[in-house]
């Protein structure tokens, strides 16, 4: 019997996908192992491997295509002494959930949330992983907000928030009058949110402020729009952040850096290594996590969750966008795991070829701008994550030492909280436990 191939799900949350490239064409014979195709999510390309044998006979989605939904069949396969004649098209495709149409409205896009696929939960937790109700049969849409609040599904907020439509206009079509996605989707376009403060701007530019000559469209691809979309959900909805700042002396440890890494084997033999600040930094935090575990928190309408590990998650800016991959109990490691796991990490995610589970999930984050020469800055919180730490470059200071001036290298940390979850004595004992690891290295021996 002909077998459909179907369009997998690279993550536990995946929908939607789009595949980038076929390996194979109409006709090839192909063994259970080989390389199929590759798919793109919002933050990886991967290769997708055949698990039945026969011979390719129809190719049903072309390379290039977007928004192909999980479990849609994009190709037919037939086993040894089948024909074409053999396939029922209909029959292969019936259940089977269609590509989504390429359209200038906000893409759905699945914010991963609790979802485990190591050991731990992933980076965003008010998006639901639910589909949409089931529109209502029989009867009228219901009036929305007749009494001061509107209802609406968390996935038609988000999209009407992205694209400056006020849900008040709107009439919902789900249960209970309840505005759904097709509500917002279907909105007139144009329709302003005139009540909403810090709404995105319509990506329809006036011709007279800037002619179409004048710049080049980048489209964005997945990855950008989910940057997107999880960080302004997370800065203008959700998370009432706040900042808390610390300056930390590194001679101490810059003299241990050079220490350890004048003991190193020489480049090209066996075992060699380079430890950097960043990798000092990723340890400190992750033992000043273990020390104050408040702050290795998460928090849920049910309960803060306090995480038993500290599972870093590393800021590496890529081609398009930005991705964390994860240091995984980053409290049990050394220094010289820790550098060779993020190089790893760094290399893989500039090819987008991370694996799922090594970039959802996580405890806390760190991005580090200091190698670009920025002295202070304040990142947003990774949700579902309780706090992101930014650190600044190292530079010598003037500062004052036993009531002497005198020079030191100092560098600026600023731990962005969510104030739901880490009070502000809970984010100063971290930063002040950070502090004494980075301050004095030998402590993250103890």
């Amino acid at each position: 019997m002909p077998i459909a191939i179907t369009m997998p799900a690279l993550s536990p949350t995946m929908e939607e996908g789009n595949l980038t490239k076929w390996l194979v064409k109409e006709g090839d014979a192909i063994n259970s192992g080989d390389l199929l195709a590759e798919i793109e999510t919002d933050k990886a390309t991967m290769e997708v491997e055949a698990v039945d044998e026969g011979k390719i006979a129809k190719i049903l989605v072309p390379e290039g295509a977007e928004g192909v939904k999980v479990n849609a069949t994009i190709a037919i396969l037939l086993e040894e002494g089948e024909t074409e004649n053999d396939i029922d098209l209909e029959a292969l495709t019936a259940d089977a959930p269609k590509a989504a149409p390429k359209s200038e409205t906000a893409p759905e896009t699945t914010i991963v949330e609790n979802s485990v696929d190591k050991s731990g939960g992933k980076t965003a937790a008010p998006a639901s992983p639910h589909p949409e109700p089931v529109e209502g049969r029989g009867g009228a849409p219901k009036p929305n907000g007749s009494n001061g609040r509107i209802k609406a599904s968390p996935l038609a907020k988000r999209i009407a928030a992205q694209q400056g439509i006020d849900l008040a206009s709107l009439t919902g079509t789900g249960p209970h009058g309840r505005i759904v996605k097709r509500d917002v989707e279907n909105a007139p376009k144009g329709m302003a949110a005139s009540a909403m403060m810090g709404a995105p701007v319509s990506s329809d530019l006036d011709d007279r402020i800037y002619p179409p000559d004048s710049y080049t469209a980048v489209k964005n691809d997945g990855m950008r729009k989910v940057i997107a979309q999880r960080l302004w959900q997370s800065f203008n909805n959700e998370v009432p952040h706040f900042p808390l700042e610390i300056e930390c002396n590194l001679d101490a440890l810059l003299a241990a850096r050079a220490r350890i890494n004048a003991l190193a084997p020489a480049k090209g033999e066996d075992g060699h290594y380079k430890v950097s600040v960043n990798d000092f930094i990723i340890k400190a935090s992750a033992l000043a996590l273990m020390k104050v575990p408040a702050a290795n928190a998460s928090f849920t309408p049910e309960a803060i969750l306090l995480h038993k590990h500290a599972d870093i998650g590393v800021a590496v800016a890529i081609d398009g966008g930005l991705i964390t991959p994860i240091v995984w109990q980053a409290e049990t490691k050394g220094l010289v795991q820790i550098s060779n796991e993020v190089k790893d990490l760094a290399m893989r995610a500039k090819a987008k070829r991370l694996k799922p589970q090594e970039y959802q999930g996580g405890t806390f984050s760190v991005s580090n701008l200091g190698m670009f020469g920025i002295k202070s800055f304040a990142s947003i919180v990774n949700q579902p994550q309780g706090a992101i730490m930014s650190v600044g470059a190292g530079e010598q200071r003037p500062v004052v030492k036993d009531g002497e001036l005198a020079i030191a290298t100092m560098m600026n940390v600023t731990l962005t909280c969510d104030h739901r979850v880490v009070d502000g004595a809970v984010g100063a004992t971290f930063l002040g436990a950070f502090k004494q690891f980075i301050e004095e290295p030998a402590a993250m021996l103890l």
